[in-house]
């Protein structure tokens, strides 16, 4: 597939071919494009608009503005809301505060994974008896 090629494929499902495309080298382009489909776009096990709130969260936690506006409004597309947005980024927030908590903190890792695992073995039972 020729860049012309794949240009013309790009605007057909955006109106315009985005410039970082264009910084993308020949021998490259097409496999790119590609991949950005298959990721971006097509269905998975993990539905869009969840896809794309992992996108804004991760966009949030990395600060990279560039992603950030791509994940919010192509979850928007995907029919997330406002406030699902924002419960992303705050889970977001919260999981890298705690992540810089624990590291800093030097947590035993193994106690850790110990008390993880006891912790949800513990409700898992109590959501059974619940049932």
């Amino acid at each position: 597939m020729s860049r012309t090629e794949v240009y013309k494929e790009i605007e057909g499902m955006f109106g315009l071919v985005p410039s970082f495309f264009k910084l993308v080298p020949d021998s490259s382009l097409r496999l790119e494009w590609e991949l950005f489909k298959r990721v971006q776009f097509e269905e998975g096990p993990i539905p869009n608009k969840y896809r794309e709130l992992i996108g804004v969260a991760i966009s949030a936690v990395t600060k990279c503005r560039y992603c950030s506006v791509y994940h919010t409004e192509v979850a928007k597309l995907n029919g997330a809301t406002d406030a699902e947005i924002e419960d992303a980024v705050h889970y977001a927030k919260s999981t890298a505060g705690w992540s810089t908590y624990i590291n800093g903190m030097q947590v035993d890792y193994d106690e850790f994974h110990k008390e993880v695992l006891a912790a949800c073995d513990h409700i898992r039972r109590n959501m059974s008896k619940a049932a």
